[in-house]
């Protein structure tokens, strides 16, 4: 029997009630408030947030909310991430003792969730990626502690991670161990902005929450992920799996750019074993970008990256096979952020996705069938 298409959201959060209850806890930010006037609830997860937060309820924390927006728009199966800012502000004892308990919750989330409707499958509805508590002062051994537990429940099948790492960045030498750690245990690291950057260069004309989430958080995503290529990470670690949230910002756009600026400094000119373009071919990015002519564009880069490995006699007049680049590219809704104005409306993070991925030019029904979720299944070993 021919195996299930199925539409697979790589790309979905939840604040897991051990979690919101930390938040409530909380005097400043990170922390949910419940309004005086109204008693609603508010997250705010950053400094100076619009409108004094946003407004959260059980789509957050509640899993047959979650359950129920896959059902309204045909998700057979997500895998479900804590949303940002994670641990990032607390101390390491409590952030590490927080991240053990949160992941045997959120095995627990995923592995109490029904089975996919099917008489010959035993697929989980809900699969999850863990969480480590990347926080300054952390020991390498709590944190390896905290991969081999991911490792060891059967339904996370991977980690989100934010781009601070202990405090120095995912460049930093120190987590070395952790990379080959994931990288031996076969994890997925999901990466994910939250900081964005200096707030100082959005101006003074109150833009709300558009240029932070639009160009803030894509661009923190693709200094994180430069970073990690300066550093030789992927030279040291191969076999390491990294997915890029939002596509992976603007570093498809700046990848020549970037190879040439590292080709004329001599600082890091000879330190990498392969052209900087070679490495997007190594990534996963994830299909939120709402419009075909950048899904295409994204593909293209990482189609290309074969042309850049040290020794490649692919010449740069030779034409590209986009559908290649489908082949790293997986379907994500951000749920349960930017949610519809009307209760009977579909979600735009949904409809607007899935329409760029059918109207991509170049990629075949087969290529198409992948980024909605055949990929994600490859990658994360589910069976069908």
């Amino acid at each position: 029997m021919a195996a299930r298409k199925l539409l697979v959201d790589i790309h979905t959060h939840v604040y897991l009630p051990r979690y919101a209850s930390v938040l409530r806890s909380r005097s400043s930010v990170p922390l949910i408030r419940t309004d005086a006037s109204t008693q609603e609830e508010r997250l705010l997860i950053l400094d100076h947030e619009p409108s004094g937060g946003r407004p959260v309820g059980p789509q957050y924390w509640d899993r047959e909310e979650k359950l129920k927006f896959m059902d309204k728009h045909g998700i057979h199966v997500s895998v479900v991430s804590s949303a940002n800012p994670w641990l990032d502000f607390l101390p390491a004892s409590q952030a590490h003792t927080l991240a053990s308990e949160l992941n045997t919750d959120l095995e627990e989330y995923c592995s109490t969730s029904p089975l996919l409707a099917s008489n010959d499958t035993q697929l989980k509805r809900l699969y999850g990626f863990g969480l480590l508590p990347l926080v300054p002062s952390i020991s390498t051994t709590a944190l390896l502690e905290i991969v081999n537990q991911i490792s060891s429940l059967p339904h996370l099948k991977g980690l989100i991670m934010g781009t601070k790492g202990i405090g120095k960045g995912l460049d930093d030498p120190a987590l070395d161990p952790v990379w080959g750690a994931i990288e031996k245990a076969g994890l997925v690291v999901f990466l994910h902005p939250h900081y964005g950057v200096d707030a100082s260069a959005y101006g003074e004309l109150d833009n709300g929450h558009v240029l932070p989430l639009a160009l803030g958080f894509p661009f923190e995503t693709t200094i994180a992920a430069t970073r990690l290529i300066l550093s030789g990470v992927f030279d040291r670690f191969p076999n390491l799996r990294l997915l890029l949230a939002h596509s992976g910002g603007a570093l498809p756009a700046l990848s020549s750019r970037l190879a040439s600026c590292i080709d004329h400094d001599p600082v890091v000119a000879s330190r990498l074993k392969h052209d900087a373009r070679f490495y997007l071919g190594k990534l996963y990015l994830d299909a939120v970008a709402y419009g075909p002519e950048e899904l295409g564009f994204v593909s293209d880069t990482i189609a290309r990256a074969a042309r850049y490995e040290k020794g490649s006699s692919i010449s740069i007049q030779e034409q590209l096979d986009r559908s290649i680049g489908s082949k790293r590219m997986l379907f994500g809704t951000d749920h349960p952020f930017f949610p519809p104005l009307s209760a009977t409306e579909k979600w735009r993070s949904v409809v607007e996705n899935l329409e760029a991925i059918d109207a991509v030019q170049g990629w075949s029904d087969v290529n198409k069938e992948g980024v909605r979720g055949g990929n994600a299944m490859e990658l994360l070993n589910l069976s069908n």
